[in-house]
């Protein structure tokens, strides 16, 4: 998200990084490429004007232009003041301890609105809360069923009926049901409109009115740029919001919306959707932001994400297995399989900082082929061979790869590959995060991570520029001398 946005601040920084002496006149010279960058985002002028201030301030300030690495200070200063602009944001739910915490979902057709209370209901569930959904959007004929698939899809009772035309009654019948059926959570998905007209905002208020929600939040499109905070403005007026979901963040939002919706209106972002599927909703957390939008990764969201897609116990499982290095192929098969669903690897790697540039890489459908081709190789392996890969002679290697239709020297690929791999994941067990990103970094530089299935498929990044004989040879040199030190730390 946001590429044109931290394309143009990483050109800001670039521009400063090479003087050999900083002054006045060439730090403008950067401000004001970070100054064409937000308003090219679409963020709104009297949002850049207050950040550029700030910044300028400080970044035109001695002890910037005159210490040793002035465009980290800048960095540093422009990640700060994001900060500042987009938080701070208290991302809880505040859920009552009797009876059910009423969450009211409002917003313009289109916005993602009914698909966001699905999301909002997993978010829910993988923290044991159980949520019911209520249909009170009586304006668009298949919004009813469409909250009812999402219901079934789910697992979460839907309060709906059929023939009441009363928004305000559905609600209320819909809260008493659920405090009847000891629901901690309901979610009221109300009508929207094509545009903001006095019917929506009156049928809004008075469900507030009459309901008495404990909060209500407005679902935007974050593609719409300015007309996003402008419907937060209105919505906010007639409402007192207490949050906004902003959706469609996967797609090509540019940022500006996201950085002037809490400048502009006081309203705070709560959660950001980003993806179609129901897990594709996160807690808005306005650090972790800034540091996505300035290419540096987002560690707390990364381990967030691991963390959903294996259980403690799983995790600790394996971790052990890494450090004691028993992991075998069919731990990294199943460890594959989980996170084989489109677009999570290279989410994670957005995530992750100094893997960015391997997003693109891994959503690409040459890695999620190779992801494939790898597991249905592991497949066609007997267990003893998963748990002892060097038993795979001539023979073995024929039978498996043709039961996986592939040829035999990706299977040769592959388990030379892993067995490069277990020392380095071995390692990796006994480091702090720090650590564990660096030897990521190092894994990366060497080439071991320019295969993401392993199984001989080789992904290009970049250019696609062919290495020459010498840079091979210096891979090959740098990859032996982590194995050596691996073998010798393990």
């Amino acid at each position: 998200m946001f590429e044109s946005l931290s394309d143009g601040l990483q050109s800001a920084f670039k521009s400063l990084s090479g003087k050999g002496k900083l002054t006045e006149s060439n730090m403008r010279d950067g401000l004001e490429i970070v100054q064409k960058s937000m308003l090219e985002a679409d963020v709104s002028y009297s949002v850049v004007q207050d950040f550029m201030g700030h910044v300028s301030e400080k970044a035109l300030g001695k002890r910037v232009l005159l210490s040793l690495r002035p465009h980290e200070e800048l960095v540093r200063i422009v990640h700060d003041e994001l900060i500042s602009i987009l938080g701070p944001v208290d991302s809880s739910l505040h859920l009552k301890s009797e009876g059910p915490t009423v969450i009211m979902l409002c917003g313009l057709q289109g916005s993602g609105k009914t698909t966001t209370c699905g999301k909002l209901s997993q978010l829910l569930k993988e923290q044991d809360i159980k949520p019911m959904l209520v249909a009170a959007d009586l304006q668009r004929p298949a919004a009813i069923e469409q909250l009812h698939v999402i219901g079934r899809q789910l697992d979460i009772p839907v309060y709906s009926e059929a023939d009441n035309k009363d928004p305000v009654k559905v609600c209320q019948n819909g809260v008493a049901k659920a405090k009847a059926e000891g629901a901690r959570v309901v979610i009221l998905d109300t009508a929207g409109r094509l545009a903001i007209d006095d019917e929506l905002m009156a049928e809004l208020a008075k469900i507030d009115k009459k309901v008495g929600p404990d909060q209500v939040y407005l679902v935007v499109d974050g593609m719409t740029g300015q007309d996003a905070v402008n419907s937060a403005g209105a919505f906010n007026d007639a409402l007192e919001l207490d949050g906004v979901v902003m959706t469609k963040l996967d797609g090509d939002a540019r940022g500006g919306a996201l950085l002037s919706v809490k400048h502009v209106t006081g309203v705070p972002i709560k959660f950001i959707g980003t993806g179609e599927h129901f897990d594709a909703l996160e807690p808005f957390r306005p650090e972790g932001m800034a540091s996505r939008i300035l290419q540096m990764g987002d560690i707390v969201a990364a381990a967030r994400e691991a963390h959903r897609i294996v259980d403690e116990s799983e995790r600790e499982e394996l971790e052990a297995k890494m450090a004691s290095g028993d992991f075998t192929l069919d731990d990294f098969k199943n460890m594959m399989e989980k996170v084989a669903k489109p677009g999570l690897m290279g989410k994670m790697m957005g995530l992750m900082p100094g893997m960015g540039q391997f997003k693109e890489m891994m959503d690409s459908e040459e890695a999620a082929g190779g992801i494939r081709q790898t597991i249905g190789a592991i497949n066609s392996m007997t267990m003893e061979e998963r748990r002892n890969p060097k038993i795979i002679d001539a023979h073995r290697r024929t039978r498996i790869a043709k039961g996986a239709g592939v040829q035999s020297p990706v299977i040769t690929q592959l388990v030379k590959q892993f067995e490069m791999m277990k020392p380095l994941m071995q390692g990796m067990m006994g480091q702090g995060a720090g650590g564990r990103m660096k030897m990521m970094q190092q894994m990366q530089s060497s080439g071991l991570l320019n295969n993401p299935g392993m199984g001989g498929m080789k992904v290009k990044k970049g250019t696609g520029e062919r290495l020459s004989p010498a840079e091979k040879r210096k891979r090959k040199k740098e990859r032996d001398k982590m194995l050596r030190k691996m073998k010798r730390k393990g």
